[in-house]
């Protein structure tokens, strides 16, 4: 399997500027603009008037930046439009009637259908499916058209008005400004009042256990099945990701990170905090590399070796440390792929600990929604390789001493997989260890977060914990003989069975 080029790593960072909803809404409010202005572009003056209508419309777009209005506050979206015809009553049909073909035709047949045959080999005529996905997905990417719809009909509303009627020499620049303070107050007021779903911040770093450097496993195996709606998985024909469960520890309501973005999950499951502090806050990745310690810089500290073999986003946050795979593949052969290069890094480098983001039913999910068959089926194609995997390292005599844990980074929502803001479907993941360490049969009903996936590998590899990390260590799936801890000595006792 063919690592992520320097090209693909460019492209798919450039890929998240249309992707994301924040930096998409000016994107195409602006494209949008200068595609229908086409015509006018040798007239004198255009130019300066282009721009002053940009102008006239920035402070509307930093609001829409600054706020986030996922899941049911899309709804409210229809109101500063609303008022806006009210007061102004100034539409232009031919522009707004451009607009919503060119969003469709981006999301739908651009995205939805091309872009997805390139690169994941989906039928030409996943168009047929992927407009109902892009009519009901709720977060906020540009995939949302309950969302962007409102958006960009009162931004190009706004600047073609601004255009007509010369606000910058009438009095009509009054109004507009009291309109955005009325626009920047009723979002302030939402967000306050009724943006309240985010998850509880652990507010102190890992403390429930003393850190050693006595290892309780030589080898920590973690296989990220990204995108594995918990629900769609317990539908799922699944028997060995099933024994795996049953025979070892499930943590029943393991809560992932807001926002739930596949680069902002990884960064905190494996670095043991939150996107305030490691500095990742969506996809769409800024300023490269993570503020704080990660767990492979904890094992680094106890000479220790790790491995994450990842797609290219994940090296805006990790860095050299991801063996990068490429996702230009067929979606029916990436996971089988992955499998064969984690095989590869093991004999090669045989790291202490290895982590594996399979990503065919995310990609399902994206491509042809969570509530359909396909879905499950790559959720069963997932368990097969796992197993594969997991037999093969057994063979190679690779599992003396181990734990095996299994999850998803994030579920997904109705629409193209929409994650990110916790819509149903999204917050809990399928989360379970196994190895001889661990308790049997199992299941831990209290609510958990990733964020403690840094803490509780470091401790089971005998490193210390990642500097910032908050998540408690996952010491309930520890058996008892193994987890003896001496708060006095600040010692651990380790033994296997």
């Amino acid at each position: 399997m063919k690592k992520a080029s320097s090209f693909e790593k460019a492209a798919a960072r450039c890929w998240n500027l249309l992707n994301e909803g924040k930096p998409f809404t000016p994107i195409f409010t602006v494209g949008t603009m200068a595609i229908y202005s086409v015509t006018n572009l040798g007239n004198s003056g255009f130019l300066a008037d282009f721009l002053l209508g940009l102008l006239a419309i920035l402070p509307l777009l930093v609001i829409y930046y600054v706020f986030d209005f996922p899941l049911f506050l899309r709804n409210y979206l229809w109101i500063p439009l609303v008022a806006y015809l009210i007061i102004w009553n100034n539409v232009n049909l031919g522009l707004l009637f451009t607009a919503v073909g060119l969003y469709f035709f981006f999301t739908v047949f651009f995205w939805g259908t091309f872009y997805y045959h390139l690169r994941i080999g989906t039928s030409w005529l996943n168009f047929t499916r992927f407009w109902k996905l892009v009519l009901k997905n709720s977060d906020s990417t540009s995939g949302n058209a309950q969302e962007q719809l409102p958006k960009f009909l009162l931004l190009l509303s706004l600047w073609n008005f601004s255009l007509s009627e010369h606000i910058w020499a009438g009095a009509e620049i009054g109004q507009l400004i009291l309109f955005y303070v009325g626009v920047l107050l009723f979002s302030w007021i939402l967000h306050k009042n009724l943006f309240d779903w985010k998850p509880k911040v652990i507010p102190t770093y890992t403390s429930n256990v003393v850190a050693t450097t006595r290892a309780i496993n030589q080898k920590v195996i973690v296989m990220v099945i990204d995108g594995m709606r918990k629900e769609r998985f317990e539908e799922a024909n699944t028997p060995f990701l099933d024994f795996l469960r049953k025979n070892g520890t499930e943590y029943a309501r393991m809560e992932t990170v807001y926002p739930a973005r596949t680069v902002v999950c990884f960064s905190s499951m494996f670095t043991g905090t939150y996107p305030f502090e490691h500095g990742i806050k969506s996809n769409m990745v800024w300023k490269l590399g993570i503020k704080v310690e990660s767990v492979f810089d904890s094992l680094r500290k106890v000479s220790k070796k790790g491995s994450l073999l990842a797609v290219a986003h994940l090296v805006d946050s990790f860095g050299s440390d991801v063996d990068t795979f490429t996702a230009v593949m067929h979606n029916d052969v990436v996971d089988r792929k992955i499998i064969e290069r984690a095989k590869l890094i093991m004999e090669e480098k045989n790291p202490d600990l290895q982590i594996v983001q399979l990503i065919s039913t995310d990609q399902t999910g994206h491509s042809r929604g969570v509530l359909y068959d396909e879905y499950i089926q790559k959720i069963e194609e997932a368990d097969a390789l796992v197993k594969e995997y997991f037999d093969w390292l057994k063979e190679k005599g690779m599992l003396e001493n181990y734990t095996f844990i299994v999850c998803a980074d994030h579920g997904q929502a109705d629409g193209i997989g929409g994650h990110g803001h916790l819509d149903e479907g999204e917050r809990f993941v399928p989360f379970f260890m196994y190895g001889q360490a661990i308790e049997s049969g199992k299941v831990v009903e209290e609510k958990h977060s990733l964020v403690s996936l840094a803490s509780t590998i470091s401790y089971l590899l005998g490193a210390p914990f990642p500097n910032k990390a908050r998540g408690p260590v996952l010491n309930e799936a520890i058996r008892k003989e193994v987890l003896i801890n001496d708060a006095a000595k600040g010692d651990r006792i380790s033994s296997s069975s």
